[in-house]
C-alpha cells in the first residue's frame, strides 16, 4: 500500500529546521572563523583578505610555540596515562571481584563533575601554601616541597595529573565493555591449554580490544587537544604563559588580546589537529563496513 504524500515530506519538514541551525551555526561558523584567520582582523573583525600572514604571525610567536609544546607533553602524558590506567582498572573489574558495581561508581564519578570543578579541586590540592605540601609539613616533615603548580617547568604536568584523575573512569567504561564482549570460550580454551592469566590478557584479550582502543584513542586524543576549562581553573595558563595550550592561546589572542586574526588563526590550527587525527580514523572505518 503506498503510503500519503504527507508521509513522506512531514519527517523531513520536522528535522530540517534543526538541520538547517546545525549547519549554520557549527559548518557556518568554522568557514567565518576560517575567513578570519586570513583578514587583517585585529580587535574587531576586519574582511581585508591577507593571505597567511596571520599564520606567518602565529608561527612566529614565542607563545604559541610554547602552547604547542605543551600540547605535546600535556596530550602525551593524558592520552598515554589514562589509557593506561583505564586498562588496568577494567582488567581488575574483569576479575568478577566483589563490590564492582561500587567500584565501578567510584572510578566513573570523576567524570560526571566538569573540568572545572576538577581543576579548582586540584588547584586547592596541589596550593603550596593550602594543600598537599602544607599537609605534610604539618605532620612533622618540614623539608618536604612539592611546588610543581608554581614551577614554570612542571606546572604542565599537574595538569595531566588532573586529566588523568577525571577521564581514566571514562576510559575504564569504555575497556570494560569491550572485555565483557570478548567470548568466554576462548578465554577457557586458552586455559585449558595452560595458558596463565597474564599471557591471557596479554596475547588474546588485549588484541582483541583493537577497535575498542581505537576509539578510546580518538575521543581521548579529542578531549586533550580542546583543553581549556581545565587549564583556565587550575593555573590559567600561568606561571606567565608556561602552562598555554593552544586552545588557551586561542582564547587570550581572540578576547583579551584584541587579535581576533591570530586566534583565529590558532583555532584553526586546532580544527586541522582533529581532522588529521578524526578523518582517517572514519574513512577506515566506512571502509572497512563497505
Amino acid at each position: 500500500m503506498t503510503a500519503p504524500p504527507r508521509a513522506a515530506w512531514l519527517p523531513r519538514l520536522v528535522v530540517a529546521p534543526s538541520f538547517v541551525l546545525g549547519f549554520l551555526f557549527i559548518y557556518g561558523l568554522i568557514a567565518w572563523n576560517g575567513y578570519l584567520s586570513v583578514s587583517a582582523s585585529r580587535l574587531l573583525p576586519n574582511y581585508e583578505f591577507v593571505g597567511l600572514e596571520q599564520y606567518a604571525r602565529l608561527f612566529e610567536s614565542d607563545r604559541f610555540r610554547v602552547a604547542l609544546t605543551n600540547m605535546v607533553i600535556f596530550g602525551t602524558l593524558f592520552v598515554g596515562g589514562a589509557m593506561a590506567l583505564g586498562l588496568l582498572l577494567a582488567v581488575l573489574l574483569d576479575q568478577k571481584i566483589r563490590a564492582e558495581g561500587v567500584l565501578r561508581t567510584i572510578y566513573l564519578y570523576p567524570m560526571a563533575i566538569s573540568f572545572i570543578v576538577t581543576g579548582t579541586a586540584w588547584k586547592w590540592m596541589l596550593n603550596p601554601g593550602l594543600g598537599l605540601e602544607h599537609l605534610v609539613r604539618q605532620w612533622g616533615f618540614e623539608d618536604f616541597t612539592f611546588d610543581w603548580l608554581v614551577n614554570p617547568d612542571k606546572a604542565i604536568y599537574c595538569i595531566a595529573i588532573a586529566g588523568v584523575w577525571q577521564s581514566a573512569g571514562f576510559v575504564m567504561a569504555l575497556f570494560l565493555a569491550g572485555l565483557r564482549g570478548i567470548d568466554e570460550n576462548i578465554l577457557k580454551a586458552a586455559q585449558v591449554d595452560g595458558a596463565s592469566l597474564p599471557r591471557i590478557y596479554w596475547r588474546i584479550v588485549i588484541p582483541s580490544l583493537r577497535p575498542v582502543f581505537f576509539s578510546t584513542l580518538m575521543v581521548v586524543s579529542h578531549l586533550a587537544i580542546k583543553s581549556f576549562d581545565l587549564v583556565m581553573a587550575l593555573t590559567a595558563g600561568g606561571p606567565g604563559y608556561a602552562t598555554d595550550l593552544p586552545a588557551t592561546f586561542m582564547y587570550a589572542m581572540a578576547f583579551s588580546r584584541g587579535q581576533i586574526g591570530l586566534g583565529a588563526a590558532a583555532a584553526t590550527v586546532m580544527l586541522a589537529t582533529v581532522a588529521a587525527i578524526v578523518v582517517p580514523y572514519l574513512y577506515s572505518e566506512l571502509r572497512a563496513k563497505r
